[in-house]
């Protein structure tokens, strides 16, 4: 998910750079929405893992 959020990103800049600047803003506002759910599954993950007791696969 967080690759997804770089793609998007990526594809902000380059667009920025070019002057499409609506197809900027989409993939910006994508890519922050997609970072932000990514954000919260990891702390959700993080706090399920801690009630279980058992440690993170490393």
């Amino acid at each position: 998910m967080l690759m997804w959020a770089l793609i998007f990103f990526i594809v902000a800049i380059i667009a920025g750079v070019l002057g499409l600047t609506g197809i900027a803003g989409a993939a910006s506002g994508i890519a922050q929405i997609i970072f932000v759910l990514f954000l919260i599954l990891l702390v959700i993950s993080l706090i399920g893992n801690a009630l279980r007791g058992r440690r993170p696969p490393v």
